[in-house]
């Protein structure tokens, strides 16, 4: 049996680096995405780094591509590693030139693509993204640690589509089929409100001004994400390399020195987060603000649960993402959350 072909549509960090891996054991990759992006890849391939090894570690693939979706009908699978303000648009172009016959994984953060996909399309794969990455130019990325993926549907259903899609990635990067989608999906949107806050810090682009401060912020926007979770009827889903509901709530009680190490070495994992690629890269045209942060807040008014800091967080973000954003002060942030709350 010939290998399936595998379409990849959006290149960012994650979508870059999955495909590059996958590429090295299959010949029927290809990828697809705008038009600059698309002749670095044309011209390049994709070059991926660990961040703690980029010498030693740096590997450039090639990586067949497709111009125009319209170039080919036959595709097997199409992950689709666009951010959720690009999901509709690339969602109905897939749509519009494939149908309904391939198996779609959507790599999207959060939980709106649920909202989205099924309308389109009946073999839907959601797959949670358990690792940070970075995309330094249009086709090199650097990244931590490879994987987990985690990858299911809300109703257990498509199995064979789901051991197939696992058997294909995991050549590439750790992945495993999980019978707790909802679960694994929120956990991860708790661990995703840090992408709102380190946008406005900066955070990996600049230094921190006041560690104290960030940490607080941290420890109070995870725990009120943990809260809203459990009033909202998830259960924590635990994913390698990310803080346990547990200690988070342990860390809330302990002396900031005890908690430091300990925060400082999940941090580690994240290069730089999406967010904060978006807002200081990018130009801020676009984030995932509402999607992540604001739908966290629409569970917690549902739930009865308050939220000050997410809110001034949230608020913040609408406020001063645009382009010419320049970093805030942790102090001030700290300073906005306290206002907001008195």
């Amino acid at each position: 049996m010939s290998d399936p072909k595998i379409l990849f549509v959006g290149a960012g960090a994650i979508g870059a680096a999955v495909a590059a891996w996958v590429a090295e054991h299959y010949t029927e990759v290809y990828i697809h995405d705008i038009a600059e992006i698309q002749v670095a890849l044309e011209a390049n391939g994709v070059t991926t780094y660990q961040t703690d090894a980029p010498s030693t570690s740096r590997r450039t693939t090639p990586i067949r591509t497709l111009k125009h979706l319209a170039d080919t009908r036959q595709i097997d699978i199409i992950v689709l590693a666009v951010k959720n303000y690009s999901l509709d648009a690339a969602a109905q172009q897939v749509h519009a030139q494939f149908g309904d016959r391939p198996i779609v994984v959507s790599m999207a953060n959060g939980a709106y693509n649920q909202s989205v996909l099924p309308k389109l399309f009946s073999k839907v794969i959601y797959c949670v993204v358990g690792f940070n990455a970075r995309r330094d130019a249009p086709v090199v990325v650097g990244f931590k640690t490879k994987g987990p993926l985690l990858l299911g549907t809300p109703d257990n259903s498509l199995q064979p589509e789901l051991h197939q899609v696992q058997a294909i990635l995991e050549r590439g990067c750790p992945t495993q089929i999980v019978d707790r989608l909802q679960d694994a999906v929120h956990t991860k949107i708790v661990v995703n409100l840090v992408n709102a806050l380190d946008a406005l810090v900066g955070r990996g682009s600049v230094a921190l001004s006041d560690s104290d401060a960030y940490q607080k912020l941290l420890l109070h926007i995870w725990w009120e994400g943990a809260r809203i979770m459990r009033a909202s009827g998830y259960h924590e889903y635990r994913i390698r390399g990310f803080p346990s509901f547990m200690m988070l709530r342990f860390a809330m009680f302990l002396p900031s020195w005890v908690v430091r190490p300990l925060l400082s070495r999940k941090l580690r994992n994240v290069v730089m987060t999406s967010m904060t690629q978006d807002v200081l890269l990018r130009g801020a045209y676009q984030t995932e603000l509402d999607s992540l942060t604001g739908y966290v807040l629409g569970l917690a008014k549902r739930a009865g649960i308050s939220a000050p800091y997410n809110e001034a967080i949230y608020r913040l973000g609408q406020k001063h993402f645009h382009p010419g954003f320049v970093p805030l002060r942790c102090e001030d942030v700290l300073a906005a959350v306290n206002r907001a709350s008195s």
